[in-house]
């Protein structure tokens, strides 16, 4: 999803690092607004965190706030799709970084979720997140989160298609299950060792697509 964001450990994402600038620079107030929400939502919820502790955070104004933003809605989308954006450069950056044959690729994507759970400020994925908190007859918040999968599906298809899968659909797909099934079960355990597991079985399902191609 790049290099490292600016202030993480190597090679690791953490949100809360994702927006920072140097001690010199002065953020405009839209910046430090983002920047304020995505620490509070991650780490709270998006419910939990009203306007008045982001304003608080920011040390802004609320009509700030609303002048930026119009909204808390508009607000929290923003959010979504620039963590969204930073996280994508970070995972797919570390998958594509480099020279490594597609298979190869393909098996960095659990070792590089294993450092990112492995961060003491890691909150799950903010946009499953998002539409865990919000109403589910609401598509709002679940058409943000598929264009954000989609981004990820699309390279691991490529990938997939790369290394010789009869289906690279698919086995994107079973892939991507296999990511947001590690993510929700690091986020409940704080184990940042269920990524491995989840690595044993990404490696059988990489067995058999190459195997299939072989045949």
């Amino acid at each position: 999803m790049g290099s490292p964001q600016a202030g993480s450990t190597a090679g690791t994402f953490n949100p809360h690092h994702a927006l920072e600038l140097p001690a010199e620079a002065e953020p405009k107030a839209r910046e430090r607004i983002i920047a304020a929400a995505t620490r509070l939502f991650c780490q709270y919820g998006i419910t939990a965190v009203g306007v008045d502790a982001v304003v608080a955070e920011a040390a802004t104004a609320k009509a700030t706030l609303y002048k930026a933003f119009g909204s808390k809605e508009r607000l929290v989308e923003a959010v979504l799709e620039r963590e969204g954006a930073a996280w994508r450069d970070w995972f797919l950056g570390e998958l594509l970084k480099g020279e490594a044959t597609p298979l190869s690729r393909l098996r960095r994507i659990f070792p590089v979720l294993r450092d990112w759970f492995g961060d003491d400020r890691f909150f799950g994925c903010p946009f499953i997140n998002a539409v865990a908190e919000h109403d589910k007859r609401d598509d709002r918040m679940r058409q943000i989160a598929l264009a954000h999968k989609k981004v990820v599906l699309a390279t691991l298809s490529r990938l997939a298609a790369e290394a010789g899968a009869p289906d690279p659909d698919g086995a994107a797909h079973q892939l991507g299950l296999l990511i947001d099934g590690a993510i929700v079960a690091a986020m409940i355990t704080r184990d940042e060792n269920v990524a491995l597991l989840a690595g044993e079985t990404a490696d059988l399902l990489l067995a058999r697509m190459t195997a299939a191609e072989v045949a």
